[in-house]
């Protein structure tokens, strides 16, 4: 339990609700100072067009790659606004990219639509991936018994494997990811641990769940960052990070050209994360995930502090929404309301506390940032 006395960042809106912040003299945190030393430089030029040249390059480099071919890249599409503006992007830039939906079964209605009015109106064709629901509920539900932090691991790692898996199928080099620095850098590790640990999540499996994963799309540390990458040669190039990236003004644009319909939240898309984000890690550990994002906007400069001090005042979403979206999770994951409620109250648990490749990841991390800086 985090004991220290409360504190906020004088500059953004992270506090010690990351029980490993650290504040400087001034009281800027360290969350802070890591995105000036490590990407403001890179989104300050992507923001002013100075990186126009270095995209020009990659969107030769992708054309090359694919002449001959259906497609030329291939994209991860949830419905959320980054990787819609990526689908949009793509189209401008005169790329062919397959589009790949994960269904998880925890899409809502209107994630649905936003995906069906995108692929029509940009005329993409859309690889849908619907998981085994059996083995995607008892899956979910273990990570719920596990007590830990990063409940919403069974759709963030099976949507890479998809991805990768979809890219080699059909000899595609490119992966244009939505991933970017402008309003999604800053996220405390202490509040949840990294959906690529295939050994994590098989632990977790076994220890807490009922059903052999058979259907469920697996990828591990060695396919991931160095089969797909390095033997097959498959790049991910994360397109936002190349040109100016305003939220609101991306909102704008998609919605008028693509039909797209705002959810609300981010990844509010997912019904599950809207509970995941919105209901459980407030209440069980006291994260509040709109706090690192609206701190990234702060420090991208597309929201005051002031504006986002005023949106933490408001509960992460509707109260009748979140008890509506508590008994609609429950009955899809088998259990009812005062079982789901019995479940999350148990201990919390550190990732730590089950079998991973933690250190596995750091290395790759480390040598990542030497290499490329970031």
């Amino acid at each position: 339990m985090n004991t220290r006395p409360y504190q906020i960042c004088t500059r953004c809106v992270m506090d010690t609700s990351d029980p490993d912040i650290a504040f400087d003299e001034q009281g800027v945190c360290s969350h802070c100072s890591s995105y000036d030393s490590m990407v403001r430089d890179t989104v300050d030029r992507a923001s002013r067009g100075e990186r126009q040249a270095e995209l020009d390059a990659i969107v030769a480099r992708i054309r090359e790659a694919g002449k001959g071919r259906e497609y030329d890249c291939i994209m991860g599409l949830s419905g959320g606004v980054d990787s819609s503006y990526v689908a949009h992007l793509a189209h401008k830039m005169g790329l062919r990219p397959l589009a790949v939906h994960f269904d998880s079964g925890w899409n809502s209605e209107l994630a649905v639509n936003n995906i069906e009015n995108i692929v029509k109106k940009l005329g993409v064709d859309l690889h849908t991936h619907v998981v085994d629901w059996e083995e995607m509920r008892d899956l979910q539900l273990a990570f719920f018994k596990a007590s830990v932090a990063n409940c919403d691991t069974p759709t963030d790692h099976a949507f890479p494997a998809v991805l990768y898996r979809e890219a080699a199928r059909h000899g595609i080099k490119h992966i244009l990811s939505g991933t970017n620095y402008a309003t999604e850098f800053i996220l405390p590790s202490a509040w949840g641990y990294s959906s690529s640990d295939k050994r994590q999540l098989m632990d977790i499996s076994r220890k807490f769940g009922k059903q052999r994963l058979r259907q469920y799309p697996t990828i591990g540390f060695f396919a991931q960052y160095a089969w797909y990458p390095y033997v097959r040669g498959i790049k991910t190039v994360r397109l936002l990070n190349y040109v100016p990236y305003d939220k609101a003004q991306a909102k704008q644009t998609i919605a008028s050209e693509l039909g797209w319909r705002d959810y609300g939240g981010k990844h509010y898309e997912s019904v599950f994360t809207r509970f995941f984000q919105g209901y459980y890690l407030p209440v069980k550990f006291g994260y509040d995930k709109r706090r690192a994002h609206l701190a990234t906007l702060i420090n991208s400069g597309q929201m005051t502090r002031e504006e986002a001090l005023a949106e933490l005042a408001h509960p992460t979403y509707d109260a009748a929404l979140q008890q509506q979206d508590k008994e609609f999770v429950a009955k899809k994951l088998g259990v009812r309301p005062q079982e789901l409620d019995a479940i999350f109250a148990q201990p919390n648990r550190h990732y730590s506390e089950y079998k991973s490749n933690d250190w596995l990841l750091k290395t790759a991390l480390r040598l990542k940032r030497a290499v490329i800086g970031v």
